[in-house]
Formats: C-alpha cells, sequence, structure tokens
C-alpha cells in the first residue's frame, strides 16, 4: 500500500526498510497474481490453518484445492481469460474460494455489495459486462427479482454455492457446489499466464455521482497494497490470527484482511457479520492478536458495557480506516491495543496514507506526489487563481487532496472512461499536469518527531458524496431514486451529522408534487425500503415549499446542512426513521435531544 522507495532517512527507520523492495512496481508482464500466492502458501504452508469459520477449519492446502475445484468447474462452462464473473455472496470460506479461481483462470471477480438490491445491483452485475454470477445461498432472494433483466442465460450462467446442506440450487441457476465435488483439485496451468498488469477484481465505489462505479483493481495494485498492510501495517507473521468480520466485497476486508494472510501464511478468524457483544469472547477463544477495522466497528465496541477485565485478551495490532480522534486513545486503552495503523486510500485511487510509525490520531504519511488545495466547500468547487491553477493550503489547514498521477502512481480508474475522466483534476499547477480528485479534505498535522515525514488526518468528503454505515453513499443517485415517488416533485438529498455516529446521516428535503396536500409517510417508507440500500436511506426528511437552486439550476445543500434537523430552528414538516424502525414519524424536540445526547442508537 506504501511505496517506501522515496525515503531516504537512513538508519533511523532502519527497521522499516526491509519491506521496501516488496512494494516497488514489477512490470506489468511479470507472472505474479491472487491465484498464483495461493498455490506458493499451499506449498509452503500447506497444513496449516487459513480459516477459522463458524465451526470449520480450512487449511492453506485445502483453500488451493478447493478454489482448483472450482477453477476447473468454471473452465468447463468456457469462463477463461479477461472475463467478468459477478461474486454475491456473504463472508464465508466459498467466497474466498471463488474468488481465487476466478482469479486461476485470469479472469475478473466482480465483487457486488451484498445491501444492493433492485436497480443498483442490476447495474452492478450488467456494467461489468459479466458473464456469469456466483451467487451464495442466503442471496437468492435478492438476485431472483432482477435475473430477467440481465443478459445471462437462466440454468447456465448463474451458478450456485450452497451455505446449509440439503437445500437445491434455484430452477435457474447450476448448483456450481455439486459440479465442482468431484472436478480434479490440481493447480492450472491458467494461473502460470496471469500477469501483474492483469485486472484481478472490480470493487464497486457510490463515487460522487451516479451509480455505482466498478473500480479497477489489478493484480500488481492489490498485491502491492496487501504487502504494505501485511508487512508495514500489521507487521504479520505466520503465527499470526487475523479477527475479519468486514464484508469480503470492501477494499478493506478483502485487501487487508485477506490480502494480509495471503501473503504472509497467517491465518484469519472469519466471521459473517459483526457482532459487538460476542467480539472479545471471540477474541479469546480464537487468540486472534491483530484486528481489521472501520471506524464505526469501534464505536460500537466502546458503547458496549465496560468491564475491568477488556484489555485482558489477545488484540495487540489494528489496522483500517475511519477511527476518529476523539474516540482513537479511549479504544486503544480500553482493549489494550499496542498499535494502531490507520490508513487513508480508496479502492479506485492512486494513493495511500499509513501511520507506519504508531503515531496517534493520524492516517499517517505517503510516499507519493501529493497536494492539498484550497476548496470552496459552498461552491462545491476548486479555487484556482487568475492563472487558473490550484492554489495549496497552508500547514495545519484543511484542503482537498490531490494525488499526481504519474507511472510510480497511475490511476486505474473505472470500467467507464467517461467516469474515469471526471475524476482527473488537469493543469492544475503546471500545463499537461494530471491528478486524482479524491473528495476528501485532508490536512498536515504536528505528531511530534517521526523522521521529519509530514503526517495527515482526515477532515471530510466533499461534494455529492456523504458516509454511513461505513459506505460512500451518492446523493445525485439517492435524488434521483426518491424523485419517482409520485408524491414528490424535487428531492435535495445531503449528509448532516449525528453525534456520536460515524460520518453523515442522510436528510432528504423534498418538495410535494401539485395536488399533493401531505406526505403519505406509509407509503413513501414502504418506496424507500423497496428501492434503497439501508445505509442509503434518508434518515431524516424535511418537506419543503419550494428547493432553492442557483442561477444555473443547481440545487443548494449549503445552508440545508448547516440548519440540519432542529424541530425548534424548522418550520417546515420534519420527518425521522427510528433505529430499527422502517417507518418515518414526525421529528419530536424530545427525539431530537435524544440523538443530540448521543443515546438515540445510531
Amino acid at each position: 500500500m506504501i511505496v517506501k522507495e522515496a525515503l531516504t532517512t537512513g538508519k533511523a527507520i532502519a527497521g522499516t526498510i526491509p519491506a521496501a523492495r516488496h512494494l516497488k512496481p514489477r512490470p506489468d508482464d511479470t507472472i505474479d497474481s491472487i491465484g498464483l500466492r495461493l498455490e506458493q502458501n499451499a506449498d509452503k504452508y500447506g497444513n496449516r490453518i487459513a480459516l477459522l469459520f463458524e465451526g470449520r477449519k480450512v487449511t492453506w492446502g485445502e483453500l488451493n484445492g478447493l478454489a482448483n475445484r472450482y477453477a476447473h468447474s468454471l473452465r468447463q462452462k468456457g469462463i477463461g481469460y479477461g472475463d467478468c464473473v459477478s461474486l454475491l455472496m456473504e463472508n464465508r470460506i466459498e467466497f474466498l474460494a471463488a474468488l481465487a479461481a476466478v482469479n486461476k483462470l485470469g479472469a475478473i471477480a466482480g465483487l457486488i455489495n451484498t445491501r444492493l438490491r433492485g436497480r443498483q445491483l442490476l447495474h452492478c452485475i450488467a456494467v461489468t459486462r459479466s458473464v456469469a454470477c456466483i451467487v451464495g445461498e442466503e442471496l437468492v432472494a435478492a438476485l431472483e427479482p432482477v435475473i430477467a433483466e440481465l443478459d445471462l442465460e437462466e440454468g447456465a450462467d448463474y451458478l450456485y454455492l450452497p451455505d446449509t446442506e440439503g437445500n437445491k440450487a434455484p430452477a435457474w441457476a447450476m448448483d456450481l457446489g455439486a459440479a465442482s465435488a468431484d472436478a480434479c483439485d490440481a493447480d492450472l496451468f491458467d494461473t502460470r499466464q496471469v500477469r501483474l498488469g492483469d485486472r484481478a477484481m472490480y470493487i464497486f465505489t457510490s463515487g460522487t455521482t451516479g451509480l455505482p462505479k466498478a473500480a479497477v483493481l489489478s493484480h500488481q495494485r492489490y498485491l502491492i497494497s496487501a504487502t504494505g498492510c501485511a508487512k508495514l501495517s500489521l507487521e504479520l507473521e505466520q503465527g499470526d490470527r487475523i479477527y475479519l468480520c468486514l464484508p469480503l466485497f470492501h477494499g478493506t476486508g478483502i485487501i487487508v484482511g485477506f490480502g494480509g494472510a495471503l501473503i504472509s501464511g497467517c491465518s484469519i478468524f472469519l466471521r459473517r457479520s459483526f457482532s459487538a457483544s460476542q467480539f472479545l469472547t471471540e477474541v479469546r477463544q480464537y487468540q486472534t492478536n491483530c484486528l481489521v477495522y472501520i471506524g464505526e466497528l469501534c464505536r460500537y465496541l466502546l458503547n458496549q458495557p465496560e468491564r475491568p477485565d477488556d484489555a485482558d485478551n489477545p488484540l495487540r495490532r489494528m489496522s483500517g480506516n475511519g477511527l476518529r480522534p476523539d474516540i482513537w486513545k479511549q479504544f486503544k486503552r480500553r482493549f489494550g491495543l499496542q498499535r494502531i495503523v490507520e490508513f487513508y486510500g480508496s479502492s479506485e485511487g492512486n494513493v495511500a496514507f499509513a501511520n507506519t510509525f504508531n503515531k496517534d490520531c493520524t492516517i499517517g504519511w505517503t510516499a507519493l506526489k501529493i497536494a492539498l488545495v484550497r476548496y470552496d466547500i459552498d461552491a462545491d468547487e476548486i479555487v484556482r487563481n487568475k492563472r487558473g491553477r490550484c492554489q495549496r493550503v497552508a500547514k495545519g489547514e484543511a484542503g482537498l487532496l490531490l494525488a499526481r498521477i504519474d507511472d510510480k502512481s497511475p490511476f486505474e480508474g473505472y470500467t467507464n472512461e467517461a467516469e474515469t475522466e471526471k475524476k482527473i483534476v488537469r493543469d492544475a499547477f503546471a500545463k499537461g499536469d494530471a491528478w486524482f480528485n479524491s473528495g476528501d479534505l485532508l490536512r498536515r498535522v504536528d505528531v511530534g518527531f517521526a523522521f521529519g515525514i509530514p503526517h495527515y488526518q482526515f477532515v471530510d468528503r466533499v461534494g455529492d458524496t456523504f458516509r454511513w454505515k461505513s459506505e460512500n453513499v451518492s446523493t445525485n443517485e439517492v435524488g434521483e431514486i426518491i424523485n419517482e415517488f409520485p408524491q414528490l416533485k424535487y428531492s435535495n438529498v445531503y449528509g448532516v451529522e449525528v453525534p456520536g455516529a460515524d460520518g453523515r446521516a442522510g436528510m432528504a428535503a423534498v418538495t410535494l408534487a401539485e395536488g399533493t396536500d401531505s406526505l403519505d409517510l406509509k407509503a413513501f417508507s414502504a418506496y424507500v425500503n423497496q428501492h434503497l440500500p439501508v445505509f442509503a436511506r434518508p434518515v431524516f426528511v424535511r418537506v419543503q415549499p419550494d428547493i432553492e437552486v442557483t442561477g444555473t439550476f443547481k440545487m443548494l445543500k449549503g445552508d440545508l446542512r448547516k440548519q440540519g434537523y432542529d424541530p425548534s430552528e424548522i418550520s417546515d414538516e420534519l420527518y425521522v426513521m427510528k433505529p430499527g424502525s422502517g417507518c418515518y414519524q414526525t421529528l419530536t424536540r424530545a427525539f431530537y435531544k435524544s440523538i443530540q445526547s448521543g443515546s438515540a442508537g445510531y
């Protein structure tokens, strides 16, 4: 994840220099891949545990054998180099075996967010031009409503993997588990043809506008990132064990978690989903000494009743993103952590930061060329000078992060070229230069002596995206879907702060259609629940007489964000969807106070 070659601080960082040779990009035509690394682990650590999952133990040799059986079956179906296979499955052993199987053939795995439904799910499978879709039994009901709209053949291109014994595949899918049961488990020749520059997977991101975009991840970038996580961040060795409960369709889970184990040969305790109440019990039972986290997970753990022995556990190191400064030291002290390696990066981005020097409350540093530039949040645009160039902010001031695009830090972009171009800032500081627009505000912070290397802190997202429940939410996309509700004329979607919760909750300011006197809350709630995943559903709804726009008819969000959802300050109708509820109801002052106190459950 971090390219160390730019460091020149000599013996002061000698402890981290040996990893540098593993992080330097190699020629794209080099034979190496995720599938090949799995084979190598099977050779080196064949009898060592790779995964612990729901009472099952799988060695590296067994995981490679299962992946090979899947791969031989997929090849018999005609799937090969350059094809994309969508993968829709919850965290479990078969997910990782299927991913490796696809990669062993030189094919590309499209990692589908398991929360998506309807239009978004349909889009993600279609936009990657998938020739097949591997679906777990647990998500058949999610996929079934859209199969008639996909250009895939029923009974042939849908491949089913059972989750419980005895359950048969639906009529429209072929049982890959049964078909591969007696398949060959030997390594495939195809894997020896896969190169670093080849695409390994697509990881979907909401981006800043439109439907989810498929970010390209090559084997080169995956292995460099995974190596950085293993060697610099978590400092993994074969005897370590990772606690992994983050979704494998996300970059953090699949790169930091599985990638770290793949590089080091250590083992993973894999959980289908996160449980705050079971966390410490499992950490102790399965002797996990490393944790892969997101900030929201940490906040949930802190909200659990505190016990005097919380720090009496084997956890010592953790790596992830989103751990906010306000809870950093408290979390570290309560659970006895010695090393927290917060990192910053995105699935599609060309830059990453990591707190490899173990400084508190920072995303760390990067060796790549970056710039923090002035950004007008209200106008939602970069501030340029009279010559049309970007302007760097002063030290300590928040600025938009740009990362230079060059041979050392290429931008692989998305499957859609137009969307890729939108993320590039050209002629930023000189004619002809190109920089990746992160869409995030960062600031440089003083962390004391850290070998003279500047460290940074995440501040906020900008533009038409906000982050809620560990997911990026596109305001434009949510607005387009809400606008289709027949009682509405317009909707303006934005993110608002909720005390005690990470990220921003969605809020929609809506204008009723002509002839509609009041919003039918029951019907509107049902519509939102049907068409939007949980994380994208607006928590708050404000009914306005009309929506304010600029002279170019761009909806204004700045004042709405500032006004928030305080019923004592806003005369418009205000509604809220409470935690655990599926229906909007009037936002009372009493419930507003509970939100502000952090006791509302968000």
